[in-house]
Parts: structure tokens; sequence; C-alpha cells
């Protein structure tokens, strides 16, 4: 506060003079704080939540598993040896060894990072294009939403096992001599096949809600062109149900990768994930249950925490559920 003026000094017959307040001053600024956006509020009421900082913390171990996993598991992963064959949890190997031998805390370890790099780059790759045709399908209008919609119904039409089986055996079948990228690849690519209409309509209904705002008028009003109005606009407003989506179908993702790679037609050896360690456990599951366990429990860990980081961001984003 300024220092007060000669005219908020009052004297008083008996009395010593005070001071008071000064009245503010027209257009000065009340408080230091600067309005917050969408993001700032959300972020404010994420650091609330206990919610969100438990699933912050284990999918940072979950991703430091799948980026350096010699921090967590310095063992072998692949090879193993004949006379470990289905040992007991031990100092020597936690989660005991499976039928091969081989550490199956290592492989726990190490699968994460088939698991969580095919599910991210599918989210990512299901979000550009998803994305992509929902904002050209809300903005255009006309015959091009049309065209798009009836597209993305027929891809949404399809089952998603039953497609995601077909695409895998009829590029991934048995005998193809596909290398850990390329199996990992056509994994990835499948799922973003059968997932991007679900994101198409997500955004597709965001922009229609969003491009008649007046903010969008007078944009396209004082002459911007589309890609400004897309790009500086539209995308900035329609992007927070995104968000939120994308971050809980990285949970989903990760299940779905472990439920093709249980069925035999996901990802393969050599590739370590918890999919194919669960389809080679299930028959030990009488004599070694760990096996199963413990690439089970690691599995429903990583898609419970992206599913919790998931609806906290949507409670945090969402101004009717605050």
């Amino acid at each position: 506060m300024s220092d007060p003026s000669t005219a908020s000094i009052v004297s008083t017959p008996g009395a010593q003079p005070t001071e008071s307040a000064a009245p503010a001053t027209a257009g000065q600024p009340q408080s230091n704080d600067k309005p917050r956006g969408l993001l700032g509020d959300a972020w404010r009421d994420l650091r609330r939540k206990p919610l969100f900082w438990i699933s912050v913390t284990l999918i940072v171990i979950f991703l430091l598993m799948a980026a350096v996993p010699s921090l967590f598991a310095p063992g072998d992963a692949v090879n193993g040896s004949l006379s470990r064959s289905l040992q007991k949890p031990s100092a020597d190997g936690w989660f005991g060894y499976d039928v091969q031998g081989r550490d199956v805390y290592a492989r726990t370890i190490y699968g994460a990072r088939a698991s969580i790099i095919v599910a991210v780059l599918s989210v990512l790759g299901t979000l550009l294009v998803g994305g992509a045709m929902g904002i050209i399908a809300g903005y255009r209008g006309g015959w091009v939403d049309g065209l798009l919609s009836r597209i993305a119904d027929v891809f949404f039409g399809l089952p998603f096992v039953l497609g995601a089986i077909v695409i895998l055996t009829t590029f991934n079948g048995s005998g193809s001599g596909n290398s850990k990228a390329q199996i990992m690849s056509l994994v990835t690519v499948s799922l973003i096949v059968l997932s991007w209409p679900v994101v198409m309509r997500l955004m597709r209904s965001s922009v229609l809600a969003t491009k008649e705002a007046d903010y969008i008028v007078a944009a396209r009003a004082l002459g911007a062109g589309t890609g400004r109005i897309i790009l500086k606009h539209l995308l900035p407003n329609c992007l927070a149900p995104l968000l939120v989506y994308g971050t809980i179908m990285v949970g989903s993702f990760i299940g779905a990768e472990a439920t093709l790679s249980f069925l035999g037609v996901g990802l393969k050896s050599p590739v370590v994930s918890w999919g194919i360690m669960i389809s080679g456990g299930k028959d030990f599951i009488r004599v070694a249950p760990g096996l199963v366990f413990f690439p089970a429990a690691f599995l429903v860990t990583a898609v419970l925490s992206f599913v919790m980081l998931g609806e906290a961001v949507r409670e945090a984003l969402d101004p009717k559920l605050r």
C-alpha cells in the first residue's frame, strides 16, 4: 500500500492524529493474483486430491520401469537355466522362476516396457487420427461431415477383439518371422485402427459445440483463416475431453495388449510382456501360481493407475463436478 496522503489524516480536539486507509483508486488492481484459465483451475484442484498424487506416483514408477528396467531388476529377463525350473520365490529370485528357469521378477519388470510403449504409442496415434478427423468433420460440416461419420460408423461397428484377431493373424501369424519392432508396430496399428472412431466422435461433438461461439465468429469476421481458427481457438478449447479420454485410454490399451497377447495374437516372443507371461503361466497355475499372480498384479495396478488419473483429471476439468 502507498503512503497515506494528508487528506487521510484527520485531527480532532484532544486526540492524536489517526491514519485511515486511503480509498482505492479507480482502475487500480485490488489483488496481485493473475486470472487463471481452465488448465490453471484444474491444476489447482488436482493438487488437493490424494488420488491424483497416488496415481501419478504409481505411473512414474511404471514409466521408470519401462525406461530403465535395470534399475529395478539387474537380472536377465530372457535367458534362464533349466536347473531352476519352477523354483519357489527365494532371496535369489523374489518371484521365483518359470518353467524355463527364467527369473519371474526380472521378466515382470521388463514386461512393463513393451506394454506401456504399445499403449502410449497407440493412444498418441488414436488421438492424432481421431482428433484430426473430428476437427475436420465438425468444422467443415455438410457432406464432409457425413462422409467421415459414415466411415467412422463402419470401423465403430467392428468388434474390437474380433477385428484385432483378424488384423494380427493376417500380418503377424505363425511363421511370419517379424522382429520385435515389427510385432509391436503391428499391435499398435491394430489398436489405432479399431479405436479412432471414438475419439473422432468426441472431438466432433466438442467442435460443433464450440465453433459458433462469439470468439470464433469474431475471429472469422476479422479475417482469420481456417488454420488459425482451428489451431489458435478451436483446438485449445476442445482439448480437455481428449486429455481425459486419452489418460483413461492408456490403461485400457495396456489391458487390451495383454488380452491380445494372452490369446496368442498380440505380442510374441522374444518380446517380454505381462500378457505373454500370464499366457505362459496359466498351465502351471496350480504348481506355481506366482507365474500368473505377479504379472497380473502389476498389470492391474498399471491399468488402475491410469484410470484413477483420468478420473481425477475429468473431475478437475469438468466444472459441474467441482
